[in-house]
């Protein structure tokens, strides 16, 4: 995956002071029927802090998202935002919550953005006059302004995500939920997205980020839970998360190498790319270096002619931590 999709976030300055927990969930557990989708999961937020919440398809993830924005009560736990439970006030709950689903398809098509806003404001409970400075307001925030009055219907796609991150940055909610985004834009209108969503954070909201496109967690994540069947199979930060990688492996283009002999002595080992006589995998051994493998190949006459890494160190962890057992 390229790397060019990465959003370093800025340097947090909450509005809130760091220390103070905005989201709390205390073993929560889920079951459908007599499936148990979540297992006792528990988990706090800070305000300004990033998590991302990964997973395969049926992890659990959009489940957990459903119950943090009280659309759905869990079987057992218990959980909490800005001091707020969903069943004693899931009217106030949600006001504090910001909820960016994927696949949105809730808009009026056939009124302005701004109208759309309007109404979703005055259904949280703002004044119309609120409501219209606030929704002029977020509409500029993510470049919108000059089509506020345009219907929606004649909105791009990227331009409707937009919208909807206004729409969830309406009440400046403590708390965004983002559930896989950015999974069905390209990606100049992803990094947008995380990008707006940064800001928030830097102003002081925590956010959920639940996502399948590894990549996009580096440097935009202070923390990281892997579920798998429910259960959390990892958490931690993202550099831990990429320490459970396998060694380095790259697919490496060499001419003048026969497969016989130990050019690599012992740094790494080299096998063929399919029927290949010229392509191999690379397979670093622990504590080598890209660079000392390559050099080495060259002193024993070898051409290296082409070198890419075969996957990032993040996916071949989520890869390894979820992988059923042998």
């Amino acid at each position: 995956m390229s790397s060019t999709l990465h959003a370093t976030r800025p340097a947090a300055e909450p509005l809130v002071a760091e220390a103070t927990t905005i989201l709390e969930m205390r073993d929560v557990s889920h079951r459908f029927e007599e499936k148990l989708v979540l297992d006792r999961l528990s988990l706090q937020l800070a305000a300004g802090e990033v998590h991302a919440l990964l997973g395969p398809n049926g992890a659990g993830k959009t489940t957990l998202i459903r119950i943090l924005a009280g659309l759905l009560h869990p079987t057992e736990g218990h959980v909490s935002v800005a001091g707020f439970e969903p069943r004693a006030n899931a009217r106030l709950f949600r006001q504090k919550i910001g909820f960016l689903p994927s696949g949105d398809r809730t808009f009026y098509l056939r009124i302005s953005a701004l109208e759309n806003l309007v109404f979703f404001g005055r259904l949280h409970g703002m004044r119309r006059r609120a409501a219209v400075n606030r929704a002029y307001e977020v509409l500029a925030e993510v470049g919108l302004q000059d089509v506020a009055r345009q219907w929606v219907a004649a909105y791009s796609h990227g331009m409707q995500k937009r919208l909807a991150v206004a729409r969830a940055l309406l009440t400046s909610p403590p708390v965004l939920l983002i559930d896989e985004a950015t999974h069905d834009l390209d990606p100049q209108g992803a990094r947008r997205v995380r990008d707006l969503v940064a800001a928030a954070a830097a102003r002081g909201s925590a956010v959920i980020w639940a996502t399948q496109r590894l990549d996009e967690i580096t440097g935009f994540a202070d923390g990281v839970t892997l579920l798998d069947q429910g259960q959390v199979r990892f958490r931690g930060g993202v550099q831990q998360l990429m320490a459970r990688a396998a060694p380095h492996r790259f697919v490496v283009h060499l001419r003048g190498f026969d497969g016989s002999g130990d050019a690599l002595k012992g740094a790494a080992v080299l096998s063929p790319v399919g029927a290949s006589a010229e392509h191999f995998v690379l397979a670093l051994e622990e504590g080598v270096i890209l660079g000392d493998a390559l050099a080495a190949l060259t002193a024993a006459g070898i051409q290296v002619l082409a070198c890419r890494e075969e996957r990032s160190n993040v996916e071949e962890a989520f890869l390894r931590l979820t992988e059923p057992p042998e």
